[in-house]
């Protein structure tokens, strides 16, 4: 049950949850690339790499951290700032149970704040329906939420031992002005967040 979940922006010290989070899927999945679980030292380090300018937002449950949720540059160069590449990680007992859909709901009303328009992900993709490391279900997740697929790229992943797709898919968040104003730091519109969303 959702209603349970509350949201908020992620501290430095969650790093030990959120590495508990994601190991299993570095162990036991291709939903990421990465071959080895990262050390909590550097799982913090990103963390905090993020936080300097984009969002990084966590969903307790009773207390506990039960996934997480955050934003990065799409490409680097500076006409990409209004597009992101996204990333969240549901502890996998909790998955589907709608904590990733609140999760990328709070994600996209802080980053409107931020005058991003562009929100992009980037998705491992089997070749077939019955791999043992990967199913089509993060697709199909971001396909309900209103992403659309704008790319594919072929046997570009390999990990345990089989090569993987990788496909794109994008959500449009609003118009796209001419006049387009610079977007805003994360850290500029927090005290707008915690206002109107009540996300601390």
């Amino acid at each position: 049950m959702t209603a349970d979940v509350t949201i908020r922006v992620a501290r430095l010290t969650d790093a030990p949850r959120l590495v508990e989070i994601y190991a299993p899927y570095v162990e036991k999945t291709v939903i990421t690339f990465e071959y080895d679980v990262p050390t909590v030292d550097d799982f913090r380090q990103r963390m905090a790499n993020t936080l300097v300018k984009y969002p990084y937002i966590v969903a307790e449950q009773f207390g506990q951290v039960v996934g997480y949720a955050y934003v990065g540059p799409f490409v680097g160069r500076e006409a990409y700032d209004w597009s992101v590449e996204t990333s969240i990680y549901v502890d996998p007992d909790c998955r589907h149970t709608g904590v990733g859909g609140k999760l990328y709901a709070a994600l996209e009303k802080i980053v409107k704040e931020m005058g991003i328009l562009n929100l992009n992900a980037c998705i491992g993709y089997p070749a077939t329906d019955d791999d043992k490391y990967l199913t089509k279900n993060s697709a199909q997740f971001h396909k309900h939420l209103g992403y659309q697929l704008v790319g594919e790229f072929h046997r570009c992943g390999y990990k345990f031992g089989r090569w993987y797709d990788m496909i794109w898919m994008e959500k449009l968040l609003g118009d796209h002005p001419a006049d387009a104003q610079p977007v805003k730091n994360f850290n500029d519109v927090r005290d707008v967040i915690r206002e109107k969303y009540g996300i601390e």
